[in-house]
């Protein structure tokens, strides 16, 4: 696959370059600040950029909004955020959107080379990728129940296919059902699992977060 690169630190961008060339894919890119990021997206069209959020000049939430006007101009692209810690915030901000085709991973995984490479796959093929220490942050901000077990056999059904990343439309078809009936489900999927009306807050990416963490 293509990939860009977007992080400050020189050791972790030429280490990352290393690994994924050894693996055989082409990094076309690799940056250091959310306005080069932006311009390598546009300019090379890469399968996936992997962001950190924090980056000059502030090392707030730099990588964040790039992400996010990625997500919003060039859908197509998957998104791998990686950071130092749990930035609860700033991953609800991410997660609020659509989850097909993202990943938040703490840069500890990247030593797991295996792994790292499997979430950037999944990522790549529009599937959704959660270190387990973000899913636990996240979902403590939410609630304390794991209500999974009320689900019906088809519910639970309907919700394994929305952890891969497929639409309510590519549900219906895998699943040979009308898409009013997948919508029914994921209706009641939300209520049962007790999910919080929040605007801040992607019920869906939720329901996703607490299948994953289960």
């Amino acid at each position: 696959m293509r990939v860009i690169l977007a992080d400050d630190s020189v050791l972790l961008r030429e280490g990352l370059t290393r690994l994924l060339d050894d693996a055989g894919h082409e990094v076309v890119a690799a940056v250091g600040d959310a306005a080069a990021l932006l311009d390598a997206v546009e300019h090379h069209r890469p399968d996936v950029a992997v962001i950190d959020v924090r980056m000059p000049p502030a090392h707030k939430d730099e990588g964040l909004r790039a992400a996010l006007e990625i997500r919003d101009r060039r859908p197509e692209v998957g998104v791998l955020v990686l950071s130092q810690y749990v930035e609860q915030h700033y991953a609800a901000r991410l997660l609020a959107g659509r989850p097909e085709g993202l990943g938040y991973l703490l840069k500890d995984r990247v030593s797991e080379v295996a792994d790292f490479l499997e979430s950037l796959e999944r990522v790549r093929t529009g599937g959704t990728v959660f270190d387990p220490e973000v899913v636990r942050q996240l979902l403590a901000r939410t609630t304390h129940a794991d209500p999974l077990s009320k689900l019906s056999p088809r519910e639970a059904e309907v919700l394994r296919h929305l952890a891969q990343g497929l639409t309510n439309t590519a549900v219906a078809a895998r699943m040979h059902v009308s898409l009013s009936t997948v919508e029914k489900h994921v209706n009641a999927i939300m209520d049962k699992l007790d999910l919080p009306r929040n605007p801040g807050y992607s019920r869906r990416v939720l329901a996703i977060l607490r299948f994953l963490d289960s």
